[in-house]
């Protein structure tokens, strides 16, 4: 029996995207279920494994250590989504006014995203070293705001501010670029017919720049959560002291007292947040 053309073309389509999934499979799917086996077991140093069952969980809603990453964390999501994206937009909204070497400007603007963050980190570091650092020079030196010198990364709460401010600044040209994109397309007839009805700047941008912008602020905020949450490199670079969830597991998992077991349910934790804002972000903001 002949076989149609659509059954051929399905077979063909599978074909072409079976070895994709298959690395997906591979490097993805396969790590997250084995992490969620783990997370049920005492995983010791040898290698073996002990059934535990719910164990894990239940000394992670016990731990206050994993509140205080919870809380760590809350902190740099929201300073880092809001700062990033206010500041993106701000640069967007004064980027799309015109005005000399304008786009000498805009290519200047992407320079943090797109330079290196082991040299960046370094660069920070320096900035705030507490004995040659130009923040001190500056601080207690120039201006003499103090005569004492402060470790800013040295202590976690001063640390974590300079974290959210080195992520608003090296991220914020993401926001930027997709503000911007927007701001270009928007119908300029919609800014004169509100200037004819009397609305000035401050009114124009609330009635017809900001809705104009909803889905993109919204994706925006929705992907700087996922993409933030997951963060490693750029905190544990710069400040290893602040702890947030990533960090946090991964001195559960692989330094002081190892415990790959509890390390897992914690990553499972953070996944299960994970997955509900990618949710949220493909029924809300996608509207798929």
């Amino acid at each position: 029996m002949d076989i149609s053309l659509e059954k051929k073309e399905s077979r063909f389509g599978w074909k072409l995207i079976a070895p994709s999934i298959g690395v997906i499979g591979l490097l993805i799917i396969y790590p997250i279920l084995y992490n969620i086996y783990l997370s049920f077991f005492d995983v010791k140093l040898t290698g073996d494994k002990l059934f535990v069952g719910l164990a894990n969980y239940q000394r992670l809603l016990r731990d206050a250590a994993f509140y205080n990453s919870l809380v760590t964390t809350s902190i740099y999501l929201v300073g880092t989504v809001i700062g990033s994206t206010v500041f993106g937009l701000l640069v967007a909204l004064l980027m799309n006014l015109k005005f000399p070497l304008r786009n000498a400007a805009r290519a200047l603007i992407l320079l943090p995203y797109f330079a290196p963050v082991i040299s960046v980190v370094f660069g920070w570091q320096f900035i705030f070293d507490p004995v040659n650092g130009i923040y001190n020079h500056m601080v207690v030196d120039v201006f003499e705001f103090t005569n004492k010198r402060h470790n800013l990364i040295g202590v976690p709460d001063t640390a974590l501010l300079v974290v959210i401010i080195f992520d608003i600044w090296k991220h914020f040209p993401i926001a930027y670029l997709l503000i911007i994109s927007k701001l270009q397309s928007i119908n300029k007839d919609l800014y004169e017919a509100a200037a004819i009805d009397g609305c000035g700047p401050v009114s124009r941008f609330f009635h017809v720049t900001l809705p104009e912008l909803y889905f993109v602020l919204g994706t925006i905020v929705i992907l700087r959560l996922i993409w933030n949450l997951n963060k490693f490199e750029d905190v544990f670079l710069l400040a290893p002291n602040v702890e947030t969830l990533p960090i946090f597991t991964y001195y559960t998992a692989f330094t002081g007292l190892i415990d790959q077991g509890f390390a897992a349910s914690i990553s499972v934790v953070q996944f299960l947040v994970l997955s509900f804002l990618i949710y949220f972000y493909v029924k809300k903001i996608l509207k798929w």
